[in-house]
């Protein structure tokens, strides 16, 4: 199949029905740069088509999982629509990328084969966006997570927003989303977000693998069956809500707390917010 083939931001292994999906940057801490999202449509897609893929382990390499989305690697898509004077065109054009990224972390959730995210260390914005996507989430006991958009300045636009809710509830949601804060592995197992917590990460895969056994072992049709009639409620309300934030942040990203936000990261001081 079209995965068989050399990956910039997926290391991608297919086995006994069962193919094994790693995050491997090229940023640090494997964040999500331009290939990571001009990849996963492809990847995902072909692993939705394969008959020989009954399940897929997503996993980071390394000791984390993501840290998010990749700013200095992404700004060239960011440049126009925060430039002074940005009006319809520039927007525009970022609706658009934001569309096509979206379209990425849908794939995920799209793909007909239950996706089992396996995540060790730090899971950070679009990390969660792309767990958020999965059908079930393990994690090791070293890991953190954050919905840290809010912290930059961003509202989440890449799907947290629209399906966490459906896996941890509305007000944990809110908590998280709101104060952008960090929780660790054992209180991500408490509200939800994850299944279950193991000791490490070769114990984490161990897990994950063997969860994924379970599901390929599976009459495969009733598999798919079952995960697109667990999906078929929730969808019209998860793409009304990624077409809302979209347009959103089309509209409304552009600000001086962004620019403010970022400059912070950059010179690692702590961002001094105005509301403007």
């Amino acid at each position: 199949m079209t995965y068989v083939q050399e990956w910039k931001a997926f290391d991608v292994k297919v086995a006994d029905h069962i193919a094994e999906v790693t995050l491997i940057g090229p940023g640090k801490g494997n964040a999500m740069g331009p290939d990571f999202w001009s990849e996963l449509v492809p990847l995902f897609g072909a692993l939705d088509t394969d008959p020989g893929v009954r399940a897929a382990v997503l996993t980071g390499a390394g000791k984390h999982f993501s840290y998010g989305l990749d700013l200095a690697a992404m700004a060239g898509d960011f440049g126009k629509v925060l430039s002074d004077g940005a009006k319809a065109g520039p927007r525009t054009e970022f609706h658009d990328t934001i569309k096509r990224m979206q379209a990425g972390i849908n794939a995920v959730a799209d793909c007909r084969k239950p996706v089992i995210a396996a995540v060790a260390g730090w899971c950070i914005g679009g990390g969660v966006d792309l767990i958020s996507a999965a059908d079930i989430r393990y994690a090791s006991a070293d890991a953190q997570f954050s919905v840290r958009e809010v912290r930059v300045a961003i509202v989440a636009d890449m799907g947290s927003l629209a399906r966490l809710g459906g896996i941890i509830g509305d007000g944990h949601v809110r908590e998280l989303a709101l104060t952008g804060k960090d929780i660790d592995a054992a209180r991500a197992e408490q509200i939800g977000l994850v299944n279950d917590v193991f000791a490490d990460r070769d114990a984490l895969l161990t897990g994950a693998r063997a969860a994924a056994r379970e599901i390929a072992d599976l009459p495969p049709l009733v598999v798919q069956g079952t995960k697109t009639v667990l999906d078929h409620t929730r969808r019209a309300q998860i793409e009304d809500s990624l077409r809302y934030v979209a347009a959103w942040n089309a509209a409304f990203l552009p600000s001086e707390d962004l620019t403010e936000a970022t400059g912070a990261v950059f010179e690692k001081r702590p961002p001094k917010f105005q509301g403007r």
